[in-house]
Parts: structure tokens; sequence; C-alpha cells
């Protein structure tokens, strides 16, 4: 008798930040959210690949939660379940507290554990890659996807394993080795038996929690008592913290896959690249014919190379080779295109010096909407606020700032105090230093306004919260 078609469970990580793609990538908004290919972002570019397995599983940490359940919601045919991380501990506890939740419910699934910002450019080859480690998976082995390699690549690690030729069927794992240096990444291209470790996986989540409790006890009992003390808060699963944060900081990769007897890689070939640097995506992109890649208002005389990426204003860029140009609205970056791997350095710096720009853009999402801090000076600041329909903000009163909104498109509902306004294009109100009041968009349409705050401190940590929809204290 043929065993029977597992149910397949893809669990996403989407806790990365993306560090080497800042600008565009910051902390609070992290590459996975963003539109760096196609019309979607990766994280749903992630969720479309795998859409005719059953509902995903979606482990994110606290602060992108309600921008990861937005992106969700626009191309998950099954409603997700999505996990909170109280602390970032890396992927081999993220991977077994998403285990624990798919093997409560079913014992024999298997999971596809994919990360949620990768570039995959031949969906089909994937599906079809993903079939066949699925049925390995089914017979007990540990699958990860071994990345065909196409040049002697330096960023990656490598999986070594008895592949051999074009079997995609795969063959056992002999090692996990890091990343290498130019020449050894040479040779391991030549041998033909070397792969890129793409950091996708697929195994039984019963077999994972088995091996984890055999190598990695401690933390499958961090990770199960996490689980077991997690609270529903909307449409998430917070998971407890305390013991979430006991949890060993370690990767799947030296957690289980490299000390486990049952590894087993699958070749890929898909067109696969993790999107890792401004190099990589230069890489991926289609380009002109002097070898550039030009992304919004770009005007070029030139160049050759290269890679202009704009959101906000022109670029013009004239006799340049081998550069990448990238502007956002609060910054710029203008680096040699080969050591765009180093911008991780300029992010810590940024960190170091309690920049802004480390966590946040400019315009920073919420719940509600967004908000884009367009101006700011002595005592003042000026914000274009844009709220979603039939969303509100809370209820809340500043101690040391007024406001001033006037309402640009759409319908606002104003609570001032004990009084509701309701105002239409054109119209502004006043709310007083100390006023509880609430922003409510009653209308069908996106909600867009001009809020002048004026006072001693402006920071966004001088709310008081009465009452939020979205528990927020």
């Amino acid at each position: 008798m043929p065993n029977a078609v597992p149910t397949v469970i893809p669990v996403i990580l989407s806790g990365g930040s993306g560090t080497r793609l800042w600008p565009k990538s910051r902390k609070a908004y992290p590459k996975q959210l963003h539109k760096l290919y196609g019309n979607v972002s990766m994280l749903q570019h992630t969720v479309q690949r795998v859409s005719k397995y059953g509902a995903p599983v979606v482990v994110c940490n606290e602060s992108q939660r309600f921008m990861v359940a937005d992106q969700l919601s626009d191309v998950c045919v099954q409603k997700p379940k999505i996990l909170l991380e109280p602390a970032a501990r890396n992927t081999a506890p993220a991977i077994a507290v998403a285990a624990l939740e798919v093997f409560e419910a079913d014992e024999s699934a298997v999971i596809a554990v994919l990360a949620a910002d990768h570039l995959i450019k031949d969906v089909e080859a994937f599906q079809a890659s993903l079939d066949i480690a699925v049925m390995q998976a089914s017979q007990g082995k540990l699958v990860a996807f071994g990345v065909v390699p196409t040049h002697p690549e330096t960023g990656y690690g490598y999986i070594n394993s008895e592949v051999g030729g074009d079997s995609a069927l795969g063959g056992k794992v002999n090692k996990f080795v890091e990343k290498p240096d130019a020449p050894t990444a040479q040779e391991y291209l030549d041998s033909g038996n070397y792969y890129w470790n793409s950091g996708m996986f697929v195994f039984s989540a019963r077999q994972y929690l088995e091996e984890l409790a055999l190598y990695e006890p401690e933390m499958l009992e961090h990770c199960r008592q996490s689980l077991s003390n997690a609270t529903k808060d909307l449409d998430f699963v917070r998971l407890e913290e305390k013991s979430f944060s006991a949890c060993k900081d370690i990767s799947v990769d030296y957690a289980l896959m490299e000390r486990t007897g049952s590894a087993w890689c699958v070749p890929l070939s898909a067109g696969w690249s993790d999107l890792g640097s401004w190099q990589s995506l230069w890489e991926a992109s289609e380009k002109d014919a002097q070898g550039n890649v030009s992304i919004g208002d770009v005007l070029i005389d030139d160049c050759e190379g290269s890679l202009f990426h704009s959101e906000t204003r022109l670029i013009a860029g004239i006799g340049l080779k081998d550069i990448v140009v990238v502007d956002t609205d609060d910054a710029i970056l203008v680096v040699d295109k080969n050591q765009t791997q180093k911008v991780k350095a300029v992010v810590d710096r940024l960190k170091a010096n309690d920049r802004t720009e480390f966590n946040h853009h400019r315009k920073v999402h919420r719940p509600w909407g967004n908000y884009d801090s367009i101006d700011h000076g002595d005592r003042y600041q000026v914000k274009c606020i844009e709220v979603k329909p039939g969303a509100s903000l809370s209820l809340q009163m500043h101690y040391h700032r007024a406001e001033h909104w006037i309402v640009v498109s759409g319908t606002a509902l104003v609570q001032r105090g004990e009084e509701e306004i309701l105002l239409s294009e054109n119209q502004s109100i006043y709310i007083p230093l100390g006023e509880k009041h609430r922003l409510t968009n009653p209308g069908k349409f996106m909600l867009q306004l001009i809020e002048v705050q004026s006072g001693s401190y402006l920071g966004e940590d001088d709310i008081v919260r009465f009452e939020d929809k979205f528990g927020r204290t």
C-alpha cells in the first residue's frame, strides 16, 4: 500500500531585519515586507508559492505583527496562524514552536520551513522540488534544499551531498560547511557535490520534535512551555516571554541538521536568491544593454554595471561603473557594488549612535494606517496621516503637545472630549494639550489629513491611551 499523502503546512519565518539592504530595509520595516520585485511584497510572494498547501504558520516579531497580518490577509486562501516571538532566538526555536503548534493539530503533518525574504524566479521548478522534498520527509528524512550553484559564491554556506549528477530525488547530506573563501568556493563548484544552503527545510513535525528532544532537550522544553502559556491577542498567538527568552540562540543547522543522521539534500534549480545585499538584487534583476538596473525615477548616461533605486526623487547618474545608488525619503546610500556586504557596518554605526534611521523610515506604519513626518523644527512637527477605511486610532491624550488637524481627502470623525465632530475635505479642528481625543475614518476611502503638532516635547512616547482596539497599552 502506498503511503497516504501527508498534510503539508508551510511555516514561514518572517523575523529578519535585512540590514544589508539598508536604507530600503530597516528593523521596523524589513525587506520581506517590501516590494523588491513584482507587484507584491516578498512575504506575499512566499505565501503565494505554497498556496496549494494548508494554512500557513507565520512566525514574526511583535513590532511587525500588524503589517504582517495586513499583507497575509491580501493573499492567504486560508486564515494563517501568526506566532509572535517575544525575543529573537534564531531559527531552531522559531521552527520548534511552529512544529509544536502544527503537531498539536495534526500529528502526521509535514512542515515546509521557508524564509519570508527569498527570491525564486521559477516557481514551477520550486514547487516540483518541494513535492519531492515532501515525499522524502514522509519517509523519515530531514530535508534541506541545496541550491545548484551557478558561480563560486562566498556569501553562502554550502551543503556537501551524495546527490551526484542531476538526481532530482536528492541524496544523503555528508556535511554542512561555512561560507568559503574564493578559491574554496571554486573547488566546491568544480566538484559538483556542493550546493548552496538555502535555509529552507522540509520534515515531519513529529520527527523534528523527536530529534530536537535528543539534541536540544532544554531548548525544546522552553519552547513547549512558551507555547503552552501563550496568550491570544486579537488574531495573534503571543508566546510567553520568560520561557522563550530562555531558549538557546541557535540556528536549525547547528541545533539539528549538522548532528542528525537523517539529513537529506534535495537539489533546487529555480533561480533562487536570498537577496541579502544590493549586489544580489542587481544580479537578480533585469538589466539594460550596459548592465544597469534602474528602479524608479532614474536618468543615466554612460553608466555600466550599476544599480539605481529611487523612491522619492529623480536620480541622475553620469559616467558611473559598478556603483549602487539607493534613495529613500530620509537617506541616500552610495556604495561600490562589490562592497555592498559592508552596508551592515553602517547600520551598526547608526544603531550605536542612536540614529532613528537604523530603525524607522520617515513613513511609519501603524495598524490603523501610517504617518509621514514631513517637517519638524524647534517646538513643532508636521505629519501627513492616512487612516484606513473603518479604522480608528486609540482614545488618547498628550501631556506636552497640542495638535491641529486639516482634512485633505476623505471624512474624519473626531472625538474631542465629550463631543464628536464630522469633518470633510478642507475642514480642520484643534486638539488642545491634555484633551482626550480619537480619530476615526467612517468612510469607504482612505482618510488623509495634515497634523501640525506644537509643544515642548513631540516624541511618540507622549501618548496616554485610554482605549485601543489593537490591544496597545
